[in-house]
C-alpha cells in the first residue's frame, strides 16, 4: 500500500518514539533481570512516558508488549518470570508501537555481558545483513534485490537465513502487503515504488536454517539448538532511495551520510 507524505510523517513519529524505547533499554542493566521485567519496563515507558500504544499486546492474541528471543530462540519468544538474562546471552527484543493510528516495528539483539566471539560475530553479521537489505531499497528496485543482498551477506559469513518468517508491509495495520523475504534472486519480485513502507528483519542462524515451534504456540527455535540473531527496521521508499523510520540516535550518528534518516 502506497502511503502519502503525511502518512509517512505520522509513521516517522511512531518510529522516532519506538527508537527512544531502545535508547531507554540501552541504558538499563539487563543482566540478572527476567524477560518479564523487561516487558513490564517497556510497557510502562511506552504507555506512561511516550503516551503511545504497544501494538503487539493483544495482536493475534499475544499477551505481551514485546517478543523476547534468547539464544536459540529465533523469533516470537514469550517473556517469562523465570527466564533470567545471564552473562554471555544474546537476546532479541522485538517491539511495536502505535501513535496516532500508525505503527512502527523494530528489533535489536542485545549482547549480555561478555559474550563468546562466535556469538558476537553472529550478532554483528546479522546487523550488517539488515543494512545490506536496506541499502538495496530504492524506487525501481525489486523485492528480490533486498532478499538477495541479505542472504548473500549471511552466506558469505557461513550463516543460514530463516525462510519461514519475513518482513512485511506496515502502516495502520501491523502486517500489510507486501511480504519481504530475506532470500531471493536479484531483479525478481514486486517493483518498489515511492511511498511503500515495510519492515526488513533478517534472522540468521549459526547452523541450519531449520526451525521448530515450541508448545507455547509462539516461540520459534533453531532445530539444531544453535544460536540465532535478528535485527529489524521499518523503512519507507523515497523518491531517491530509502528512509529508515525507526533509526535510533546511535545509528544516526554512526551512519551520518550513509543512509537517509
Amino acid at each position: 500500500m502506497i502511503k502519502s507524505p503525511a502518512e509517512i510523517e505520522l509513521m516517522a513519529e511512531a518510529g522516532r518514539l519506538l527508537a527512544s524505547v531502545f535508547t531507554h533499554l540501552d541504558a538499563q542493566p539487563l543482566a540478572g533481570r527476567t524477560t518479564m521485567e523487561i516487558n513490564d519496563l517497556v510497557e510502562a515507558y511506552i504507555v506512561d512516558t511516550l503516551e503511545a500504544r504497544p501494538a503487539s499486546k493483544g495482536q493475534y492474541g499475544f499477551p505481551y508488549v514485546l517478543n523476547s528471543s534468547r539464544n536459540e530462540v529465533v523469533c516470537h519468544g514469550m517473556p517469562s518470570t523465570t527466564e533470567t538474562l545471564q552473562d554471555g546471552d544474546i537476546v532479541n527484543f522485538d517491539i511495536t508501537l502505535e501513535k496516532d493510528g500508525y505503527i512502527a516495528d523494530s528489533s535489536k539483539t542485545y549482547m549480555i555481558g561478555k559474550v563468546s566471539p562466535a556469538a558476537r560475530r553472529l550478532v554483528e553479521t546479522t546487523y550488517a545483513a539488515l543494512w545490506k537489505g536496506i541499502a538495496a531499497v530504492r524506487p525501481g528496485a525489486r523485492l528480490g534485490d533486498i532478499g538477495h543482498a541479505v542472504e548473500s551477506h549471511a552466506r558469505s559469513a557461513g550463516y543460514s537465513v530463516v525462510r519461514e518468517y519475513c518482513g512485511h508491509g506496515i502502516g495502520r495495520e501491523m502486517h500489510e502487503d507486501p511480504q519481504v523475504l530475506h532470500f531471493g534472486r536479484p531483479g525478481t519480485g514486486l517493483v518498489l515504488r515511492e511511498g511503500m513502507t515495510f519492515t526488513i528483519e533478517p534472522m540468521l542462524n549459526q547452523g541450519r536454517r531449520t526451525v521448530a515451534e515450541l508448545e507455547d504456540g509462539w516461540s520459534v527455535v533453531t532445530a539444531d539448538g544453535k544460536l540465532s540473531a535478528q535485527f529489524e527496521h521499518t523503512v519507507a521508499v523515497t523518491a531517491d532511495g530509502v528512509r529508515v523510520l525507526t533509526l535510533r540516535p546511535d545509528e544516526r550518528a554512526a551512519r551520518c551520510g550513509k543512509t537517509a534518516a
